[in-house]
């Protein structure tokens, strides 16, 4: 996939703005979890969005406006998110530290229902519609989702092994026209056609929580800017599993977190120009 993620990979232009890159807003956070809607945004602002919105709860006001100052707070509900409707944003990110409360739950399926645009589900997004197997055709079509072995079995059954896991996600992912981003030791991509990659970046240093979280907005940024499905889930899985591998360098497997990989986002994207310029 490096050389895929190489080919992809679209270098800003001198002439643009923030226009230029699409909007996005990370639907996210709740009371004790307003964390993993920092780490997503903060991800989103790093990859490049032209222009990041954060929909959470009012108690993340202050922390979120502190932590990254760069995006915009939209206000839903008071401790967790009760309300999915945003201004006109090219994509949204929707799952890090959401919850399961009733509220929420309702609230994303009463969005989902009449949202018809692509979106990135990640975390508890995946959890509620895990609940029952009807939300799943709530998603819409091209969507990208993104789960754990634990909550793909949520979503669509266990299964014996990781080759049986393999065939049932590309079956699925057939069946809701969706992209599956299935998080495992090297991550795989399975598109509608029934395509699958596999990323080869990354390390056991990710095994942590906020490590999803980053990855979500990574790939709603990309998408916002331009990319295809298949582009972002490829080239941001490959950007999350090598800023992670630098950062591995510098802190260890053991004491790197979800924000020292972030912070070796400009690392990647400065090899990823100069491997595009090689190439020209």
């Amino acid at each position: 996939m490096t050389n895929l993620s190489i080919v992809f990979f679209k270098p800003r232009k001198d002439f643009s703005h923030k226009g230029t890159y699409g909007k996005v807003t990370i639907a996210g956070g709740s009371y004790g979890k307003i964390g993993a809607a920092v780490l997503a945004t903060k991800s989103a602002l790093k990859v490049g969005a032209g222009l990041t919105f954060t929909l959470a709860p009012a108690c993340g006001y202050e922390i979120l406006q502190i932590s990254c100052p760069e995006a915009m707070f939209i206000e839903s509900g008071t401790r967790f998110i009760e309300n999915f409707k945003s201004e006109d944003h090219t994509v949204y990110g929707i799952g890090p530290g959401l919850g399961t409360h009733g509220e929420t739950e309702k609230g994303l399926l009463d969005f989902l229902k009449e949202y018809t645009h692509p979106v990135v589900l990640d975390a508890d997004a995946l959890n509620i519609l895990s609940k029952d197997s009807k939300n799943l055709k709530l998603i819409p079509q091209q969507s990208v989702i993104t789960p754990h072995p634990k909550e793909f079995e949520r979503l669509f059954g266990s299964t014996e092994n990781s080759f049986e896991r393999l065939a049932l996600a590309r079956e699925k992912a057939a069946e809701f026209n969706v992209y599956i981003v299935l998080k495992d030791h090297h991550t795989q991509i399975v598109t509608p056609e029934g395509n699958v990659f596999y990323n080869v970046t990354g390390n056991a240093g990710l095994a942590k929580g906020g490590s999803g979280d980053i990855l979500t907005g990574i790939l709603t940024s990309l998408i916002a800017q331009g990319y295809t499905q298949e582009e972002a889930c490829i080239l941001g899985v490959w950007i999350h599993g090598r800023a992670a591998d630098l950062a591995a360098e510098k802190c260890s497997k053991e004491s790197m977190l979800p924000t020292d990989v972030i912070n070796e986002f400009g690392a990647v994207f400065e090899e990823l120009t100069k491997r595009t310029a090689m190439k020209l």
